[in-house]
């Protein structure tokens, strides 16, 4: 049986509702965009926007990208979606190797560790597998369809990611539960045995990361609509620490905005290093910065950084190889949205680094003529230079995070 929430937000519209994504090659070599059924690619070696060369036969998105994603390696990456399509890309050329159709509609994927998989999660809880091949550079048979490894008991999958040394697969729901799953060596077999849940979140939740490896151990980060970010030792299920997001933004928002359901966490991302996670928020123009101990096993409060009224991020985005934090806003299928609404706004964080944690000045957000590669980045990654355009996004987008955030079914823009 379907989860009666999204029976209901499919009935009111609200399930329509996609939020921009934004992902950042692991090496710095590329950064992607996803807005309604569009994948933008920019080149950050080259200095050029990306022409995506399809598979032979293989169709274009049709309806809201929901998922996106780099290989740990850069050498692969995925996008999913609405259209219950996953296309997987080699990014040396950007050219589409391997088009997989669900048979319901995709809410997260991940790419093993390996390259030799791709991992789907469909609106029943179910997650699929495909093999990619021996170096996941070439296409394989038509007859590799997508096996089911496991499922979440008709729950929405809203995040899934492989551990750092690919034993683990986690999968966070609207359940407000957080599986971690052992990887099979023949995942094509199932994965049975799970490791453990963590369990703590009093809402769903929304996204979660993995740190690095570090003296052989790594923990998990999790945030969701109890306005929670949480620390686990994902290997014993426990939770080391929360950080009430809460109790912190009380002083930077009206009275009226500081209820939890506007307060839901919509993304977060680990630094390089992982000594610092970023976090976005549900309505809140900026990001919010927490310090990360893994030695201590604690979450803290470092600072915020805001950015104008109308600048809502809902996806974030680093490397490996540089210090920056990409940030993006947009959404479509909203309300009175034309097609040629598919605008998105791009801010960049510098100095996205473990010095943050001893300096008392907050950095600054890029100007748009400090961008790399300025106009010709954001042109492609934002679909518009023009100011009108772009200040009418800003007030339309604002407006709408307002009338998203009284819906029961909150949580249907980040992550359904």
């Amino acid at each position: 049986m379907e989860d009666p929430a999204v029976e209901e937000a499919e009935v009111s519209g609200a399930a329509e509702f996609a939020p921009a994504l934004i992902a950042a090659h692991p090496h710095g070599n590329s950064v992607a965009v996803a807005i309604g059924p569009e994948l933008r690619v920019f080149d950050l070696k080259a200095g050029s926007q990306v022409l995506l060369s399809h598979d032979c036969g293989g169709r274009s998105h049709s309806d809201a990208i929901r998922a996106i994603c780099f290989s740990v390696s850069g050498a692969l990456f995925a996008s999913a979606g609405d259209d219950k399509l996953v296309k997987v890309w080699k990014t040396d050329s950007w050219r589409c190797i391997r088009t997989i159709t669900s048979e319901k509609r995709v809410s997260a994927v991940a790419i093993s560790n390996d390259d030799l998989y791709v991992t789907f999660a469909d609106k029943f809880g179910v997650v699929w597998l495909v093999t990619l091949g021996e170096d996941g550079t070439e296409q394989v048979s038509v007859d590799n369809k997508p096996v089911s490894i496991l499922g979440h008991y008709c729950s929405i999958i809203t995040s899934m990611k492989f551990s750092p040394d690919g034993r683990f697969i986690a999968t966070a729901d609207r359940d407000f539960k957080i599986r971690v799953t052992l990887f099979p060596k023949n995942p094509l077999k199932g994965a049975h045995k799970i490791q453990c849940f963590c369990l703590g979140h009093t809402d769903f939740v929304s996204c979660i990361a993995f740190t690095s490896m570090s003296e052989n151990q790594s923990f998990l980060i999790s945030g969701g609509g109890d306005s929670t970010v949480r620390l686990w030792d994902y290997i014993n299920g426990l939770l080391l620490d929360t950080c009430q997001v809460r109790d912190k933004m009380g002083e930077l928002l009206e009275p009226n905005e500081t209820d939890d359901s506007t307060l839901a966490i919509a993304d977060i991302c680990p630094s390089n290093g992982d000594s610092l996670v970023a976090v976005a928020i549900q309505s809140f123009n900026g990001v919010m910065l927490l310090a990360c101990d893994v030695v201590e096993k604690k979450l803290s409060f470092l600072k915020v950084i805001t950015m104008e009224k109308s600048y809502i991020p809902t996806s974030l985005a680093s490397s490996f190889s540089s210090e920056l934090l990409w940030t993006v806003m947009g959404a479509s299928n909203m309300p009175n949205q034309a097609s040629s609404q598919l605008l998105t706004r791009l801010r960049i964080i510098p100095c996205f680094q473990k010095d943050l944690i001893s300096s008392d000045n907050s950095p600054a957000v890029l100007e748009d003529s400090a961008v790399p590669h300025g106009e010709k980045l954001l042109l492609a990654l934002q679909g518009s230079l023009d100011i009108a355009k772009q200040e009418e996004l800003d007030l339309w987008f604002s407006r709408s995070n307002k009338t998203i955030a009284e819906f029961p079914c909150n949580a249907v823009l980040y992550h359904y």
